[in-house]
Protein backbone atom coordinates (compact mmCIF):
# COMPACT_ATOMS: atom_id res chain seq x y z
CA UNK A 1 0.00 0.00 0.00
CA UNK A 2 1.01 3.65 -0.36
CA UNK A 3 1.24 4.05 3.41
CA UNK A 4 3.57 1.06 3.77
CA UNK A 5 5.71 2.34 0.90
CA UNK A 6 5.99 5.76 2.55
CA UNK A 7 7.00 4.13 5.84
CA UNK A 8 9.69 2.09 4.11
CA UNK A 9 11.04 5.19 2.39
CA UNK A 10 11.07 7.08 5.69
CA UNK A 11 12.96 4.32 7.51
CA UNK A 12 15.46 3.88 4.65
CA UNK A 13 16.14 7.63 4.53
CA UNK A 14 16.59 7.91 8.29
CA UNK A 15 18.95 4.93 8.32
CA UNK A 16 21.17 6.61 5.73
CA UNK A 17 21.19 9.91 7.63
CA UNK A 18 22.04 8.18 10.88
CA UNK A 19 25.03 6.43 9.28
CA UNK A 20 26.56 9.88 8.80
CA UNK A 21 25.68 10.98 12.32
CA UNK A 22 25.62 14.52 13.72
CA UNK A 23 29.14 15.19 12.41
CA UNK A 24 27.84 15.01 8.83
CA UNK A 25 25.43 17.92 9.41
CA UNK A 26 26.93 21.17 8.16
CA UNK A 27 23.90 23.34 8.88
CA UNK A 28 23.01 22.91 12.55
CA UNK A 29 19.51 24.24 11.87
CA UNK A 30 18.82 20.89 10.19
CA UNK A 31 19.45 19.02 13.43
CA UNK A 32 15.95 19.72 14.71
CA UNK A 33 14.44 18.30 11.50
CA UNK A 34 16.58 15.16 11.62
CA UNK A 35 15.80 14.59 15.31
CA UNK A 36 12.10 14.94 14.48
CA UNK A 37 12.37 12.44 11.62
CA UNK A 38 14.09 9.97 13.98
CA UNK A 39 11.20 10.44 16.41
CA UNK A 40 8.74 9.55 13.63
CA UNK A 41 10.81 6.54 12.58
CA UNK A 42 10.99 5.32 16.17
CA UNK A 43 7.24 5.63 16.57
CA UNK A 44 6.76 3.63 13.37
CA UNK A 45 9.09 0.92 14.68
CA UNK A 46 7.14 0.79 17.96
CA UNK A 47 3.91 0.20 16.04
CA UNK A 48 5.65 -2.80 14.48
CA UNK A 49 6.78 -3.93 17.97
CA UNK A 50 10.43 -3.59 16.95
CA UNK A 51 11.52 -1.93 20.19
CA UNK A 52 15.22 -2.49 19.53
CA UNK A 53 15.05 -0.51 16.28
CA UNK A 54 12.80 2.08 17.90
CA UNK A 55 15.32 2.61 20.69
CA UNK A 56 18.07 3.08 18.12
CA UNK A 57 16.05 5.76 16.29
CA UNK A 58 15.22 7.63 19.49
CA UNK A 59 18.86 7.45 20.58
CA UNK A 60 20.00 8.80 17.22
CA UNK A 61 17.40 11.54 17.47
CA UNK A 62 18.81 12.55 20.84
CA UNK A 63 22.33 12.64 19.39
CA UNK A 64 21.21 15.25 16.82
CA UNK A 65 19.80 17.62 19.45
CA UNK A 66 21.81 20.80 19.90
CA UNK A 67 22.89 22.49 23.12
CA UNK A 68 19.94 24.17 24.84
CA UNK A 69 17.45 21.79 23.25
CA UNK A 70 15.42 21.43 26.46
CA UNK A 71 14.74 25.16 26.38
CA UNK A 72 14.28 25.58 22.61
CA UNK A 73 12.64 22.25 21.68
CA UNK A 74 11.11 21.02 24.90
CA UNK A 75 8.31 18.86 23.44
CA UNK A 76 10.65 17.10 21.00
CA UNK A 77 13.25 16.51 23.71
CA UNK A 78 10.63 15.17 26.12
CA UNK A 79 9.24 12.76 23.52
CA UNK A 80 12.65 11.44 22.45
CA UNK A 81 13.96 10.85 25.97
CA UNK A 82 10.67 9.46 27.27
CA UNK A 83 10.25 6.99 24.41
CA UNK A 84 13.92 6.02 24.55
CA UNK A 85 13.44 5.16 28.23
CA UNK A 86 10.32 3.15 27.41
CA UNK A 87 11.98 1.15 24.62
CA UNK A 88 15.16 0.56 26.64
CA UNK A 89 12.97 -0.92 29.37
CA UNK A 90 11.16 -3.08 26.80
CA UNK A 91 14.42 -4.59 25.51
CA UNK A 92 15.82 -5.13 29.00
CA UNK A 93 18.41 -2.34 28.96
CA UNK A 94 17.51 -1.16 32.45
CA UNK A 95 20.57 1.06 32.90
CA UNK A 96 19.84 3.06 29.75
CA UNK A 97 16.17 3.31 30.67
CA UNK A 98 17.13 4.78 34.05
CA UNK A 99 19.57 7.24 32.50
CA UNK A 100 17.03 8.59 30.02
CA UNK A 101 14.38 8.73 32.73
CA UNK A 102 16.68 10.69 35.05
CA UNK A 103 17.27 13.24 32.31
CA UNK A 104 13.54 13.81 31.89
CA UNK A 105 12.98 14.04 35.65
CA UNK A 106 15.72 16.67 35.79
CA UNK A 107 14.32 18.78 32.95
CA UNK A 108 10.54 18.21 33.20
CA UNK A 109 8.57 21.42 33.54
CA UNK A 110 5.86 19.82 35.65
CA UNK A 111 5.30 16.76 37.82
CA UNK A 112 2.85 15.44 35.23
CA UNK A 113 5.47 15.66 32.45
CA UNK A 114 7.71 13.34 34.43
CA UNK A 115 5.10 10.76 35.40
CA UNK A 116 5.74 8.37 32.52
CA UNK A 117 9.48 8.13 33.12
CA UNK A 118 8.94 7.83 36.88
CA UNK A 119 6.78 4.82 36.03
CA UNK A 120 9.52 3.39 33.79
CA UNK A 121 12.06 3.87 36.58
CA UNK A 122 9.72 2.18 39.04
CA UNK A 123 9.42 -0.80 36.69
CA UNK A 124 13.19 -0.93 36.20
CA UNK A 125 13.69 -1.04 39.98
CA UNK A 126 11.21 -3.89 40.29
CA UNK A 127 13.00 -5.83 37.55
CA UNK A 128 16.47 -5.33 39.09
CA UNK A 129 16.03 -6.59 42.66
CA UNK A 130 14.82 -3.21 43.87
CA UNK A 131 11.22 -4.20 44.59
CA UNK A 132 10.98 -2.49 48.02
CA UNK A 133 12.21 0.81 46.50
CA UNK A 134 9.83 0.34 43.58
CA UNK A 135 6.91 -0.03 45.99
CA UNK A 136 7.93 3.07 47.96
CA UNK A 137 8.28 5.09 44.74
CA UNK A 138 4.80 4.06 43.64
CA UNK A 139 3.28 4.99 47.00
CA UNK A 140 5.04 8.36 46.87
CA UNK A 141 3.72 9.15 43.39
CA UNK A 142 0.19 8.08 44.30
CA UNK A 143 0.30 10.27 47.41
CA UNK A 144 1.31 13.25 45.25
CA UNK A 145 -1.69 12.48 43.02
CA UNK A 146 -4.01 12.52 46.04
CA UNK A 147 -4.49 8.75 46.20
CA UNK A 148 -4.26 7.42 49.77
CA UNK A 149 -4.32 3.66 50.36
CA UNK A 150 -5.63 4.24 53.91
CA UNK A 151 -3.85 1.18 55.30
CA UNK A 152 -4.72 2.16 58.87
CA UNK A 153 -8.02 0.29 58.44
CA UNK A 154 -8.37 -3.45 58.87
CA UNK A 155 -8.17 -5.64 55.79
CA UNK A 156 -11.66 -6.92 56.52
CA UNK A 157 -13.10 -3.39 56.58
CA UNK A 158 -11.39 -2.60 53.26
CA UNK A 159 -12.75 -5.73 51.57
CA UNK A 160 -16.25 -5.08 52.89
CA UNK A 161 -16.19 -1.47 51.64
CA UNK A 162 -15.17 -2.68 48.19
CA UNK A 163 -17.95 -5.29 48.08
CA UNK A 164 -20.51 -2.73 49.27
CA UNK A 165 -19.42 -0.34 46.52
CA UNK A 166 -19.83 -3.01 43.84
CA UNK A 167 -23.23 -4.24 45.07
CA UNK A 168 -24.72 -0.87 44.10
CA UNK A 169 -24.06 -1.70 40.43
CA UNK A 170 -25.20 -4.55 38.21
CA UNK A 171 -22.70 -6.40 36.05
CA UNK A 172 -24.11 -4.64 32.99
CA UNK A 173 -23.63 -1.24 34.58
CA UNK A 174 -20.03 -2.08 35.45
CA UNK A 175 -19.32 -3.30 31.92
CA UNK A 176 -20.87 -0.14 30.46
CA UNK A 177 -18.85 2.22 32.64
CA UNK A 178 -17.33 4.99 30.52
CA UNK A 179 -13.68 4.84 29.50
CA UNK A 180 -11.08 6.70 31.51
CA UNK A 181 -9.78 9.76 29.62
CA UNK A 182 -7.81 11.73 32.21
CA UNK A 183 -4.10 11.09 31.38
CA UNK A 184 -3.06 11.58 35.00
CA UNK A 185 -5.56 9.02 36.24
CA UNK A 186 -4.52 6.59 33.50
CA UNK A 187 -0.90 6.69 34.64
CA UNK A 188 -2.08 6.49 38.28
CA UNK A 189 -3.79 3.21 37.39
CA UNK A 190 -0.49 1.93 35.98
CA UNK A 191 1.25 2.77 39.25
CA UNK A 192 -1.51 1.04 41.22
CA UNK A 193 -1.32 -2.19 39.21
CA UNK A 194 2.49 -2.23 39.38
CA UNK A 195 2.19 -1.64 43.13
CA UNK A 196 -0.33 -4.47 43.45
CA UNK A 197 1.98 -6.86 41.63
CA UNK A 198 4.90 -5.97 43.90
CA UNK A 199 2.88 -6.15 47.09
CA UNK A 200 1.67 -9.64 46.21
CA UNK A 201 5.28 -10.73 46.64
CA UNK A 202 6.43 -8.90 49.77
CA UNK A 203 3.40 -7.14 51.35
CA UNK A 204 0.37 -9.37 50.68
CA UNK A 205 -1.65 -7.77 53.51
CA UNK A 206 -1.66 -4.48 51.58
CA UNK A 207 -3.04 -5.91 48.33
CA UNK A 208 -6.75 -5.39 49.21
CA UNK A 209 -6.12 -1.66 49.79
CA UNK A 210 -4.61 -1.28 46.32
CA UNK A 211 -7.41 -3.38 44.80
CA UNK A 212 -9.99 -1.08 46.35
CA UNK A 213 -8.35 2.01 44.85
CA UNK A 214 -8.22 0.43 41.39
CA UNK A 215 -11.91 -0.45 41.53
CA UNK A 216 -12.97 2.90 43.02
CA UNK A 217 -11.08 4.86 40.35
CA UNK A 218 -12.45 2.60 37.61
CA UNK A 219 -16.03 3.26 38.69
CA UNK A 220 -15.63 6.99 39.38
CA UNK A 221 -13.14 8.06 36.69
CA UNK A 222 -13.76 5.40 34.03
CA UNK A 223 -12.35 2.05 33.00
CA UNK A 224 -8.73 1.82 31.86
CA UNK A 225 -6.79 -1.12 30.40
CA UNK A 226 -5.53 -1.70 33.97
CA UNK A 227 -9.01 -1.97 35.53
CA UNK A 228 -9.48 -5.74 34.98
CA UNK A 229 -6.43 -6.42 37.17
CA UNK A 230 -8.25 -5.00 40.19
CA UNK A 231 -11.30 -7.17 39.56
CA UNK A 232 -9.11 -10.26 39.17
CA UNK A 233 -7.40 -9.65 42.49
CA UNK A 234 -10.74 -9.06 44.19
CA UNK A 235 -12.11 -12.30 42.72
CA UNK A 236 -9.05 -14.22 43.88
CA UNK A 237 -9.29 -12.73 47.37
CA UNK A 238 -12.97 -13.61 47.75
CA UNK A 239 -12.39 -17.14 46.46
CA UNK A 240 -9.62 -17.67 49.02
CA UNK A 241 -12.09 -16.61 51.70
CA UNK A 242 -14.53 -19.26 50.54
CA UNK A 243 -16.91 -17.05 48.54
CA UNK A 244 -16.44 -18.93 45.26
CA UNK A 245 -19.54 -17.49 43.55
CA UNK A 246 -18.53 -13.87 44.12
CA UNK A 247 -14.95 -14.65 43.19
CA UNK A 248 -16.11 -16.19 39.92
CA UNK A 249 -18.35 -13.19 39.25
CA UNK A 250 -15.53 -10.65 39.47
CA UNK A 251 -13.01 -12.71 37.53
CA UNK A 252 -15.63 -13.18 34.80
CA UNK A 253 -16.21 -9.40 34.82
CA UNK A 254 -12.46 -8.89 34.44
CA UNK A 255 -12.40 -11.13 31.39
CA UNK A 256 -15.33 -9.24 29.87
CA UNK A 257 -13.67 -5.90 30.54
Amino acid sequence: STSESDDNILLAAVNQINLGGPAAIQDTSQSFTIATVNLRAGEKAMVMSDFGAAYSYFNHGISFLQEGHWQEHYDLSLSLFELAAKCALAIGDLASSMLHSEQVMKEARSFEDGLNVIYFSTCALAYSSGLPDSIQNSIGVLTNLGIDLQESRSTEACVQETITLLTTRTDEEILNTRQMTDPTMIIAMKFLTKLESGMCQIKPRSVPFVTQQIIELSLSKGMSPMSPIGFVHLGALLSKRGDINSGYRYVKLALSL
